[in-house]
């Protein structure tokens, strides 16, 4: 066949892509993507356009992840009779008013005195006995009274505020029972001293025993979590919202300050959910930087987004304002890099804030029709 369009042909192309918007001509140019199987909205369910009597599976979307506090039976059934799954998103390490009666469980830091809140961003210390046993004894409610097809852990990491350009991570915790149960279960003797004194030597010599007992600490939640889960709903997937970075970004932060060990978590999560915010984060004009962080992941985890997989990577992408704005412009962008393999799923932050903005909600739909087989 000859590669030379008839004249009429150009000529009716040239028609039709003058009588689209820059957006809709952008959209009719968007590949099927059959890799991804979720669509989702993070924040809670679109009432406001149920409302108006449409329909999930005319807006593309297939997911719905709302907090463990506001899921309701009837919601549940409601997003499930549309053909969409509805995951809970559920809070670890950040439920600051335990405090009020516990005080006992805040992070000490390097001085030996509680911690104060980074950003007022509140940490909760991680061999608190009582906190975690009230936080698994929750994640096990949740899930037999909701039939929920999967729950995320969110803020599972140590005492700190990463969500910024400028992340704010103090060093922590060193309270009597930390420092006990580190030398306990890494057979590390301690000097008796001065907290100040034993910090010191643990973000010292002792650094990388420390750097890997924090982690395993906040592993073994994730084991937890997870043996409830197959104790309670075991057809549920366990999925964690997490810190994008790569192992090296702000000088190994992810493990050395965050405590998260991607690779040990991996052997209880499902579903890795990184939340690569762009314009949050410092790359408002980059959203290339967001299928850079999965590809890293990807590779880091051997997840190549393929049906073989057992573990996946559905991004967490920023289409609502918060710290820079994102245009309208960019939502094709950021959800094309959030869509590109490893991703075998893909959900928009944050539906709340997002929704008033009806002109990045439309192209949100519009992506997700385009990219549905």
């Amino acid at each position: 066949m000859s590669s030379r369009l008839p004249n009429s042909l150009i000529t009716l192309t040239v028609v039709i892509a003058g009588a689209l918007s820059p957006l809709q001509a952008t959209f009719a140019q968007v590949e099927k993507r059959p890799h991804i199987k979720i669509r989702g909205i993070y924040g809670g369910a679109p009432t406001q356009l149920l409302a108006q009597n449409k329909k999930l599976p005319e807006l593309g979307v297939n997911a719905i992840f709302m907090g463990s506090g506001s899921l309701t039976d009837q919601r549940i059934a409601e997003m499930k009779q549309q053909g969409a799954q509805v995951f809970a998103e559920f809070n670890t390490m950040h439920v600051a008013n335990y405090l009020k009666d516990h005080p006992d469980a805040a992070p000490i830091g390097v001085n030996g005195k509680i911690s104060p809140a980074p950003q007022g961003w509140q940490g909760i210390c991680p061999t608190h006995p009582g906190y975690r046993k009230y936080r698994m004894d929750d994640f096990r409610r949740v899930l037999k009274e909701y039939e929920i097809d999967g729950i995320w852990l969110d803020y599972h990491h140590s005492h700190a505020s990463w969500e910024r350009a400028v992340p704010d991570m103090p060093d922590t915790c060193f309270c009597k029972r930390c420092l006990n149960q580190f030398q306990q279960e890494t057979n590390v003797s301690l000097p008796d001293a001065s907290t100040p004194e034993l910090s010191q030597i643990l973000l010292g010599k002792q650094k990388t025993a420390w750097v890997q007992w924090r982690c395993d600490v906040f592993t073994d939640w994730v084991r937890e979590f997870r043996s409830i889960i197959n104790e309670t709903r075991p057809e549920a997937l366990l999925g964690t919202f997490h810190c994008p970075w790569s192992e090296t970004d702000f000088n190994g932060a992810l493990k050395n300050k965050l405590a998260i060990d991607l690779k040990k978590q991996a052997k209880y999560i499902d579903v890795f959910s990184i939340m690569p915010y762009h314009a949050r984060f410092n790359h408002p004009q980059d959203p290339a930087w967001i299928s850079r962080q999965t590809t890293w992941l990807g590779k880091y985890l051997d997840i190549k987004g393929e049906p073989g997989d057992r573990l996946k990577i559905w991004p967490i992408v920023q289409l609502s304002d918060w710290g820079e704005a994102v245009p309208v412009e960019q939502v094709h962008s950021v959800l094309d890099h959030g869509t590109r393999q490893p991703s075998t799923g893909v959900m928009v932050f944050r539906w709340g804030s997002l929704h008033p903005q009806t002109e990045k909600v439309d192209a949100m739909i519009e992506y997700y029709r385009a990219i549905n087989p």
